[in-house]
């Protein structure tokens, strides 16, 4: 098959995803040459437009280029870092199916295994045997220096150490960290290898009706999660100090060493915090047609966003924050059928794109982002008394 003909075959979904940033993908082929700097400012000020209007504009105007732009174009949707990031469901897409992509060119030469050296998958399931399945540690920061409160968390927090404490994890809270001390808290936990350390930070565990102190001291299990409640920028959620620690360097603290308690075990991230000050608005929907002996160091990895970058997250000052009460209430709901975790999670980003933060339809939207290196089904189950 062609890439025009690839290309043609997947339109409607390239489509559909590049239309979460569409500036992103126009900026990314205009570095690539893929169109002339004419060609750019012509779709950049296209007038009475929508953002789908714009993308449908620039993939027609590639596919009626050469047959090697429309190859360079799906190998960039493929092997860019940043649009994996941005538009993660690309990878699932299958394009390297319908137009295979060159080999990379790699600064050192390796000696590739062939297919059938691969251990074979013992499991599609990861195991959740441990009693309890593991630690859930949540980051609750309500009071800032400058007197900012940020009203609700409690009851965000209240919620997830029921839920979890629901599905068999020990709940664990740090109330009110300064970046310094998030920092400190995720390196602690992500070894575990010095068990006085947590007291340090005043960690508190969910007793059943309430938080109190640890009855003793924290050890992985089966699973990680990580629920951290705060304010946040592009990319970052703040201490209670305002400085910021980067999203991506609290993954980063948990991947995966020789020394760690968690290789080859799920790390969920569940991130509450503003990534933007702008706020999302809606448009009309228009109706449309075996374990391996080493593993990638950042592998096992689910990071969910109350929202995508750049935009506000919208909290209630009593009821919570609309992303931490959707994955409460679609856990409790999803959970007891066995559905795995990204299925619930995408019923948690139909549920709050549904949601309305204003009397004007649409003049108010939020819409979480979910990003994950999971390599198995990831499966939570409830205590059954």
């Amino acid at each position: 098959m062609s890439a025009r003909d690839a290309l043609r075959r997947h339109k409607t979904a390239i489509q559909a995803s590049l239309c979460g940033d569409y500036r992103l993908i126009l900026n990314k082929v205009l570095e690539k040459d893929l169109i002339t700097a004419r060609e750019y400012t012509n779709l950049k000020s296209i007038n009475q437009v929508d953002v789908e209007g714009h993308v449908v504009e620039l993939v027609d105007k590639l596919m009626n280029k050469s047959e090697d732009t429309c190859q360079q174009f799906l190998n960039l949707l493929q092997t860019d870092e940043d649009i994996g990031t941005t538009y993660p469901e690309l990878r699932s897409m299958q394009l390297s199916d319908a137009c295979p992509l060159p080999e990379p060119v790699q600064e050192c030469a390796l000696d590739l295994l062939s297919p059938e050296s691969k251990r074979p998958r013992k499991e599609d399931h990861y195991r959740m045997d441990s009693q309890p399945v593991g630690l859930c540690v949540i980051i609750n920061n309500e009071n800032f220096v400058n007197g900012e409160v940020r009203r609700g968390t409690n009851k965000d927090a209240q919620c997830l150490a029921e839920v979890f404490s629901w599905l068999r994890f020990r709940v664990l809270m740090c109330k009110d960290q300064t970046q310094d001390q998030m920092e400190r808290t995720l390196d602690c936990f992500a070894s575990l290898s010095d068990h006085s350390q947590p007291q340090e930070f005043d960690v508190k565990e969910w007793l059943g009706a309430g938080f109190g102190d640890p009855q003793q001291a924290p050890r992985h299990g089966d699973a990680f999660i990580c629920c951290i409640l705060s304010h946040g920028a592009r990319g970052v959620v703040f201490g209670t100090d305002w400085k910021p620690l980067a999203i991506n360097q609290i993954t980063r603290t948990f991947k995966t060493t020789d020394q760690s308690a968690l290789v080859g075990k799920p790390k969920v991230f569940l991130i509450q915090a503003c990534q933007g000050g702008t706020l999302q608005r809606g448009v009309f929907l228009k109706d449309l047609e075996s374990d391996d002996a080493f593993i990638p160091e950042a592998a096992d990895i689910l990071v969910a966003i109350a929202t995508v970058k750049d935009h506000a997250s919208v909290r209630h000052r009593i009821d919570g924050t609309w992303f931490v009460q959707s994955v409460c209430q679609q856990l409790k709901e999803g959970c007891p059928r066995r559905e795995d975790i990204i299925t619930i999670l995408h019923r948690v980003n139909d549920d709050v794109s549904k949601k309305e933060g204003s009397g004007q339809p649409g003049a108010v939207k939020q819409m979480p982002e979910v990003r994950f290196t999971l390599r198995k089904t990831l499966v939570l189950s409830p205590h059954v008394p």
